[in-house]
């Protein structure tokens, strides 16, 4: 590629093609003023090609940047940040269009297009994504072939099969890079944006953040078990403890963090599992009681919760151990039991005083907790996604007066009223159930699966999980949240496109979870093949190996591969044998790059007059070569060697490749 060579029609065609396929992805993030900018940008170029406009000066290209900054800034407050910079990308690859005068300039062009192609997966590496990826790709590649070939101007999909050729040829190193490359940290990171986009449970709780929860059909996490999968009604998905309560929202306490781990004995047969969560921007992974992780930056705290040290910014694959039957700090954590007794200094006075009545009325707290469970089940509660507004006294409100609401409500009036009673008791905010797919045997968690449940402490038997929303709606817990509230029909009222609303459905629930399945099996083998994974793969494959070893294994595998495809590209068995043939053959494709083909049918005398025509600098040696080629083909003798005037024609024409015929 020639840095001063001009753009080509069919050059400039893909490029802007490309551009379409790469933008495409990132609409869903992108301001709309981008779409406005690259059809002005597009229009402009296009005019600058048909010799009806001017390049930008220095003057403009300055404003234009500026407009760019000061858009950013109005529609994501930033200049810094994954989405603000995403968007100055983009940006920076639209404005490039525009002031593209030489194949130096459109190559810069082609090389942000991958760039900006690649930052497409920090915001979805889905399966569909990554296919899609293909279609710009190969878009890039065709117009980078296109940029160097004026010919290919009369048959445009000539660069387009040749991208295709390219693709298919990198395959093969592709997959070798994919197992064998050992996989590196980042260089740098982009801060998230502040929880946008992001649908998932916060360090805080109210009963109307558990709510909204409900409504959403989003993904939280996949679980798939090694051997039988247990009952929905075990799978309690513990994410945060919360142990402070300020009359209205339950939240994290920074004591737990602050402490050693938590003291638990295993008991009963542990459950092995595997998660692959989706990005949610916060630390916390799940698990179900007692959870044990040896991924590397995970930690179990005080207060049985896992924690990673960063977010989970993209999707994550780890395993877990967990024992259902553990029993948990029997002994009793001093600092964990006074803030597990925590209350306002005033305000719900009668759940208090109930609670002193239910204190005096059963001396053993298991009693206590039992007539609590009673209560619920026994009374006209009604488990609701529409409960009414609650007053300043929102536990009285809820117990006394209303009796309608959310597994929040419940989980946060009994564990009020245990505190009253003095008996240490927090709740738990996480996951309960899951859909299985009975296509991988693994178990989807989404977003209206949120729940919160109760933990309580004895002496001996230290922390007990209860549940109050299961006396009121069993088929809550036992068959999800779709069943509980068949009733009222709100069930994803406000999303009603959502497939999981027509599960019903038998042939369009079976295509939805074949779907399903094929993408976990994309995160789980391609996305999760990280670190530990790799390792434990070579290991099993060819035993324990060096890094030292490993690198000289994967060069030498890379040559293997590269030798292979040379000699398929060359093929050299397919070479003509004759060497009176190979040598008109030569004499063909050295014709050929300087723009005269030979016509199918067209002799050897004919194809060396007419290129004698179009090449008049070089017709005596065009001749001279075809008279010793037929001399020597056709007479049977050689008054002249075809490869000295052959060596001739090539030294006469000129080094510069082009094409001489439109």
């Amino acid at each position: 590629m020639k840095a001063g060579q001009p753009i080509t029609r069919i050059g400039l065609t893909w490029l802007l093609v490309a551009q379409v396929l790469v933008i495409l992805p990132h609409l869903l993030h992108l301001p709309l003023w981008i779409i406005a900018m690259w059809l002005g940008c597009a229009g402009w170029r296009i005019q600058i090609f048909r010799m009806r406009a001017q390049y930008p000066g220095a003057l403009v290209k300055a404003a234009l940047i500026l407009a760019v900054a000061l858009g950013v800034i109005l529609s994501r407050g930033t200049l810094v940040g994954l989405e603000a910079a995403v968007v100055l990308l983009v940006a920076v690859f639209i404005l490039k269009l525009v002031e593209l005068r030489s194949q130096r300039d459109a190559l810069v062009l082609v090389l942000l297009g991958f760039f900006t192609q690649v930052t497409a997966y920090l915001f979805n590496d889905s399966m569909l994504a990554a296919l899609y990826s293909l279609l710009p790709l190969c878009a890039l590649l065709a117009a980078l072939v296109g940029l160097q070939q004026s010919r290919f101007a009369e048959r445009p999909l000539v660069p387009l099969k040749a991208a295709g050729t390219l693709l298919l040829q990198a395959v093969p190193l592709m997959l070798l890079l994919f197992l064998f490359f050992p996989r590196l940290g980042p260089l740098w990171s982009l801060p998230l944006p502040n929880d946008k986009g992001i649908t998932g449970l916060s360090d805080s709780m109210s009963p109307a953040d558990i709510a909204e929860l409900s409504r959403s059909d989003e993904l939280a996490f996949r679980a798939s078990f090694d051997g039988q999968v247990p009952p929905v009604s075990q799978l309690y998905w513990r994410a945060l403890t919360l142990e402070r309560f300020d009359g209205r929202r339950w939240s994290q306490s920074i004591g737990s963090e602050r402490e050693p781990g938590a003291d638990w004995r295993r008991v009963g047969e542990p459950l092995r599992y595997s998660i692959v969560m989706q990005a949610s921007g916060k630390p916390w992974l799940f698990g179900l009681d007692v959870a044990q992780t040896q991924e590397e930056g995970v930690r179990t705290l005080a207060d049985f919760r896992m924690e990673r040290r960063q977010p989970v910014d993209r999707s994550l694959l780890y395993q877990v151990t967990s024992w259902p039957q553990a029993v948990r700090e029997p002994e009793g954590n001093p600092s964990a039991l006074r803030r597990a007794l925590q209350l306002p200094a005033q305000g719900d006075a009668r759940a208090r005083a109930w609670a002193q009545e239910l204190r005096q009325r059963h001396k053993d707290p298991r009693q206590l907790v039992e007539a609590l469970l009673a209560h619920f089940h026994r009374e006209p509660y009604v488990y609701t996604l529409k409960p009414p507004r609650l007053g300043e006294d929102s536990i009285d409100a809820f117990l006394f007066d209303s009796r309608r609401g959310f597994c929040a409500h419940y989980a946060g009036a009994m564990t009020f009223v245990l505190r009253a009673a003095g008996i240490p008791a927090r709740v738990v905010a996480g996951y309960q159930g899951g859909e299985l797919n009975p296509a991988g045997n693994y178990v989807l968690v989404h977003q209206f699966d949120a729940h919160a449940w109760v933990e309580y402490w004895l002496p001996g038997r230290g922390w007990t999980s209860v549940d109050p929303t299961f006396q009121v709606a069993p088929s809550r817990i036992e068959r999800g949240l779709e069943e509980a509230l068949a009733g009222e029909q709100s069930f994803l009222e406000g999303a009603p496109l959502s497939p999981l609303r027509y599960r019903q459905l038998a042939w369009l629930n079976d295509l939805r979870l074949a779907w399903d399945n094929l993408n976990y099996g994309w995160q789980r083998w391609v996305l999760g093949y990280q670190g530990a994974v790799q390792v434990e793969l070579v290991r099993r494959w060819f035993g324990s190996l060096d890094s030292r070893l490993l690198g000289l294994g994967l060069v030498a595998a890379g040559g293997l591969l590269m030798a292979v495809l040379a000699l398929f590209l060359f093929a050299p068995w397919r070479r003509e044998r004759d060497p009176q043939l190979r040598q008109f053959q030569a004499f063909e494709r050295l014709l050929a790059r300087h723009g005269v083909q030979r016509g199918k049918g067209e002799g050897p005398r004919d194809f060396a007059d007419r290129a004698s025509r179009e090449l008049p600098g070089q017709a005596a040696q065009i001749r001279a070569f075809l008279a010793a080629f037929e001399a020597s083909r056709y007479a049977g003798r050689s008054p002249a060697d075809p490869s000295a005037p052959l060596r001739a024609l090539r030294k006469a024409l000129p080094w510069r490749l082009r094409a001489v015929r439109r």
